[in-house]
């Protein structure tokens, strides 16, 4: 909690914008990679083409899946939304959640209970919405032209020729590009490339998610907030993730054993009494609402240390490749469209690609530097809390920082 707090102070001093009046300016000019097609990979390829940049994403999964799961969508990134032009497609299908509600684990006392809904769209000037991650991803997907999408690409080596960038794929093909962004997640090749091989550190706690139909619940009502129960050691948030109410999401958190092995992975089967068990002695509103999930998931929650740099010459990182993060701000996505849309104002605005990406970093890792801290330290929203300086942030308009020369 104290390296969170000591981090936002940083952040909140040294966030100043000093113009890009020291480069060259002009749009970058040249061919652009962009190493997977998740949230972060879509957006700044949407992002890019927005300013006329050309752009071709390349994707290792054959095709795209709806994962059961739930994601939280804050202002600031409903902004990104709003900006892309799919915004009103996303209100349609979403939920949107009357508060922040925060309640002990075990008795049921609520802790904090922070408006949302029409308050913190009057305040920061865009809701607060939570949403099955299949329709985010659906949704910019359907701003990238199918033809820029390049599925069943799996990236097996990267390399640097001069001013070009080499990229080989497992199925033998091969591709040239002028410069590659690396959004291929918490596994990233291209993170390799930057920085260096790394190992995450599993966190010694995992994960149970699932969606299910609302249908299925018996006697207990979910209620109009997005919930989250604390446990002394484990803790678990409830909530809709359709505008119909008709589909409920839950995930958790709890200890395991630290010989467990498993890899970020969404899609491993949870055993269902084994997740009951872990939260018997909870309140039975969250007994009621375990006891209705046909199935869950079951996902290991890894960490890795902030990055030295984000970029490597003509090769950047953006989202989970540079600042993977625990979820426990529910911010992960979030900072993955902001920096999409930061990193494409820069490349828009510095016509050389290796300034526009030190500007990109300068401008970003100090806010997500602070969001990494504070998910890992799991305090967010637990009791009063001012989320002026997450929900108020606007990558479209925020200053651009030129870095320190050393």
């Amino acid at each position: 909690m104290a390296r969170f707090c000591q981090a936002k102070a940083k952040y909140a001093e040294n966030v100043v914008g000093s113009g890009i009046s020291s480069f060259r300016t002009g749009v970058f000019v040249g061919s652009i990679v962009v190493i997977g097609a998740g949230i972060g990979g879509l957006a700044v390829a949407a992002a890019l083409r927005q300013r006329g940049i050309a752009v071709e994403v390349y994707e290792q999964a054959d095709k795209f899946a709806r994962v059961g799961a739930g994601i939280q969508q804050s202002p600031n990134a409903v902004r990104v939304h709003r900006g892309l032009g799919i915004e009103d497609r996303l209100r349609e299908v979403a939920f949107s959640p009357a508060s922040s509600l925060n309640r002990d684990g075990l008795s049921g006392k609520v802790t904090n209970d922070h408006p949302l809904g029409s308050s913190v769209e009057a305040r920061y000037g865009a809701p607060y919405l939570t949403l099955h991650r299949g329709d985010l991803h659906e949704a910019l997907a359907a701003i990238v032209p199918p033809d820029c999408v390049h599925l069943d690409k799996r990236l097996t080596a990267i390399a640097g020729r001069g001013t070009r960038i080499e990229l080989t794929f497992a199925d033998g093909s091969e591709v040239e590009a002028d410069a590659v962004i690396g959004a291929d997640g918490v596994h990233s090749l291209v993170r390799d490339y930057v920085a260096g091989p790394e190992q995450p550190r599993f966190t010694g706690r995992l994960a149970y998610r699932t969606t299910f139909p609302a249908a299925r619940q018996r006697g207990v009502e979910i209620g109009s907030s997005r919930t989250k129960w604390w446990g002394p050691d484990r803790h678990i948030v409830i909530y809709f993730v359709t505008a119909a109410h008709d589909e409920v999401y839950f995930t958790t958190s709890l200890p395991e054993k630290a010989d467990w092995i498993s890899r970020e992975s969404w899609s491993t089967k949870g055993d269902l009494d084994e997740m009951r068990d872990a939260f018997a002695s909870f309140h039975p509103d969250v007994r009621a609402v375990l006891a209705a999930a046909p199935e869950v998931h079951k996902w290991g929650i890894f960490e890795r240390d902030p990055l030295a740099t984000w970029s490597q010459g003509r090769v950047c990182l953006i989202g989970d490749a540079c600042h993977p993060m625990t979820p426990y701000m529910a911010s992960g996505a979030a900072m993955a469209l902001e920096d999409a849309v930061v990193l494409a104002r820069c490349m828009a605005e510095i016509a050389d690609v290796a300034e526009a990406f030190r500007v990109y970093e300068a401008t970003r890792k100090p806010r997500a530097s602070v969001v990494q801290a504070g998910s890992s330290a799991n305090t967010w929203m637990r009791n009063e809390t001012n989320p002026d300086w997450l929900y108020g942030y606007d990558a479209w308009t925020a200053p651009l920082v030129v870095p320190e020369v050393v």
